[in-house]
């Protein structure tokens, strides 16, 4: 009976992978080599360029696994118990187990790399195997089984047969089919369960919630509401089918995205295609593939399984000698935390964590050329592993370009006034000084089932470093007999508000939190700095003034002071310093953390869902660094229950002061939906930055030249009679 749908399923998928394997070698953009150097400067899109990643070489010690090195670690794997060989294991997620970040600072180009290894996160047997494989040696030098609760990454043969299972039920098919939905049309897609108690106690479970595609690709907007089935995945049978009964399923019409097929008219005019132009070429550079210089920064860009994107070792020349200096070993986004607020049967265990979950990297499809990334951009693929090992390329994964959006670096205009009766009015000079600010972008956006994420870090000659993130995607809805609000009375869905007929937009909020290991001026010696806007009353006599505001600094010696909620009513700064280095004022050398627009989580601390993810809980965070610290969910994150996170980590309660530190910054949205969000949402973006704070003597970009006409090329704006 559900053959037709299986197949259908499994043809879905299994083509997805397929035609991503068949990228061994990918398209890159056009590059001119600089003589002797090795580094490509891209010029633009040249389909006759490929890059072969089957012979591709680590340059840098934090370079992404190659191919060739995948396939070793395979190899050394199937020799290895629990079971690599007779297939009983599986591979979740394999990457470089970078080496001691001493080793990487010292380490200068032309030196041998430090000893190449693997972390590979596998199960076996319902045991999860966190795996370090050396490649030097040809040999596993670790194998820790269950160091936490949960599971590794779930991979795509996971939804797969979770997907097969559900489907393979009899009574979960006639629940499909007395709905009226055609087996052909049924899309299962699995959910993850989170953990709440004894039904995910002991044992790997995936819910699978059904949509129907008929006449439309955006199934997110088309659920089967009431409907989902529990699939063991160890002993793959369904152990639960919930059908709370028949709701209505929301219509096709009006859920088109795509360009080609769309019969809407647009009630707008047209705007004409727009582009930066760049008579000679990009500023930046890309050296072995990762290694970007751009004006006065040098950083290690790569693609990574869990993360994403990962920026290492952001270097920034200084404005008066023209020493590099670092300011960022490593940063990346660590986690992300979605929970929808519906308590009931259906919706109660929809709280993702996406990262820890699912991996932001093999959900990251390619790019798309002049509408995600501007002509002249620079792509970079991403190399990772699949269940049995073998490596798989996603390509044109990131990207990297430079932004000119009219905004102003720095700008004063001045009118001298000398004395007047020497120099009249009219006379009289003046001084404009304006000079264009230019950034560099890398970008990696990815799709985590309904949700598209773009992460951007973008780099700043002033020493700024701003991470963005931005949401678009579908919404997750929830299916309603109701089409108007008019209709529901006091019967109003208490979990969202009707977006659509027949479409509950479910309340939910994001919250992505950031590993940023800043290493100001090097990787010993930081210290966190509280700086305190403090209220203070001007006694009675002594000015016309009433009050004032006055600053004071708290330097936080353990990792409890450094854990932060924001309030915009006790104002600080957050300064991350150097007390080794100092200006020529004495000051010592820093970046500032500066949030953006936010939100914190209103969950109750002994909620499940927040118990794993208590990262949320306060803004800012501040540990001492501890390199298996890296992802703010744990290690294993799938229906782990919050024992190995962030909070937990903090409330060691380690000394923070004048050492080694790593700064955690959590964005937060909450995200009451609209009907401006279906059937897709518009983008919606928050940020925070990284600014300089006494790092530099004075304004690093005060001598940047400006822009003359001469200096672009001859282009003429339209004009109309």
């Amino acid at each position: 009976m559900a053959e037709p749908s299986l197949a259908r399923l499994s043809a879905l998928f299994f083509g997805f992978l397929l035609l991503l394997a068949t990228y061994s070698w990918v398209p890159r953009l056009h590059s001119g080599l600089l003589s002797g150097t090795g580094v490509q400067k891209t010029l633009g899109p040249d389909p006759k360029l490929r890059v072969d990643h089957s012979s591709a070489k680590p340059h840098h010690p934090l370079d992404p696994l190659t191919v060739q090195e995948i396939e070793r670690v395979r190899t050394i794997l199937l020799d290895h118990e629990p079971g690599f060989g007779s297939g009983s294991a599986t591979i979740h997620s394999m990457a470089l187990d970078e080496p001691d970040k001493t080793l990487v600072v010292k380490w200068k180009k032309g030196n041998r790399l430090p000893s190449r290894r693997a972390e590979v996160l596998a199960l076996s047997v319902g045991q999860s195997h966190v795996i370090v494989v050396d490649l030097d040696s040809g040999r596993v030098v670790s194998d820790v089984v269950n160091p936490t609760s949960g599971y590794p990454i779930l991979t795509m043969d996971d939804l797969i047969v979770a997907s097969q299972v559900a489907l393979k039920s009899i009574e979960f098919n006639r629940s499909v089919e007395a709905r009226g939905v055609k087996l052909s049309d049924l899309v299962a897609l699995p959910t993850f369960t989170g953990w709440f108690g004894p039904e995910e106690e002991g044992r790997r479970i995936l819910k699978v919630q059904c949509f129907t595609s008929q006449d439309t690709p955006n199934y997110f907007m088309r659920p089967i509401e009431g409907l989902y089935a529990t699939v063991d995945m160890d002993k793959l049978e369904v152990i639960k089918i919930v059908d709370k009964g028949m709701v209505p399923i929301p219509k096709a019409a009006g859920t088109e995205y795509r360009y080609n097929v769309q019969n809407k008219p647009v009630h707008m005019d047209r705007i004409n295609p727009i582009s930066i132009e760049q008579p000679e070429g990009p500023s930046f550079l890309v050296e072995d593939g990762h290694l970007v210089k751009w004006a006065n920064w040098v950083f290690h860009v790569k693609a990574d399984h869990r993360a994403g994107i990962i920026i290492s070792q952001a270097t920034v020349r200084d404005s008066e000698t023209g020493e590099p200096r670092s300011v960022m070993y490593k940063g990346f986004p660590s986690e992300l935390f979605v929970p929808y607020m519906d308590p009931g049967e259906l919706w109660y265990y929809k709280s993702y964590l996406d990262a820890g979950e699912i991996g932001l990297g093999p959900a990251a499809m390619p790019l798309v050329p002049l509408n995600d990334c501007p002509r002249n951009a620079y792509y970079i693929d991403g190399v990772f592993a699949l269940p049995d090992g073998k490596a798989i390329v996603q390509p044109n994964m990131i990207c990297l370009f430079e932004r000119y959006a009219g905004d102003v670096s720095w700008r004063h205009s001045e009118i001298l006034i000398p004395n007047a009766d020497v120099c009249p009015f009219t006379t009289r000079k003046q001084i404009r000084e304006s000079r264009p600010k230019v950034t560099l972008v890398a970008r990696m956006a990815t799709s985590v089932g309904n949700y598209d994420y773009t992460f951007d870090w973008e780099f700043q000659t002033d020493g700024l470093i701003r991470v963005t993130v931005a949401a678009s995607g579908m919404l997750m809805v929830k299916g309603t007999p109701y089409e108007n609000v008019d209709d529901l009375g006091d019967k109003e869905d208490d979990s969202g508000p009707l977006i659509s007929e027949n479409v509950i937009g479910v309340v939910h909020d994001h919250f992505i939190t950031f590993h940023l290991d800043m290493d100001i001026d090097g990787p010993m010696n930081n210290s966190f700095v509280k700086v305190h806007l403090e209220k203070q009353r001007v006694q009675s006599g002594k000015s016309p003034r009433k009050s004032y505001l006055k600053v004071k600094k708290y330097v936080a010696k353990t990792e409890k002071d450094a854990q932060i909620k924001l309030s915009l009513y006790d104002p600080y700064e957050f300064h991350i310093v150097n007390p080794n280095r100092k200006s020529r004022l004495g000051n010592p050398a820093g970046y500032r953390i500066i949030p953006g627009g936010n939100a914190v989580s209103l969950l109750d601390h002994d909620d499940p869902p927040q118990i794993r993810g208590a990262f949320s809980n306060n803004q800012i965070w501040v540990t001492r660094y501890n390199r298996s610290e890296q992802f703010a969910g744990g290690v294993l994150v799938y229906q782990s229950h919050g024992d190995d996170t962030l909070q937990v980590w903090s409330d060691r309660d380690r000394s923070i002061e004048n050492n080694d530190i790593v700064v955690w910054y959590t964005l937060g949205f909450h995200h009451i939906p609209c009907q401006e969000d279906y059937p897709v949402m518009p983008t919606v973006a928050a940020s925070f930055e990284l600014k300089p704070a006494n790092f530099f003597e004075s304004n690093p970009v005060i001598g940047v030249a400006p822009i003359f006409e001469k200096d672009l090329p001859v282009c003429r704006p339209f004009a109309s009679s």
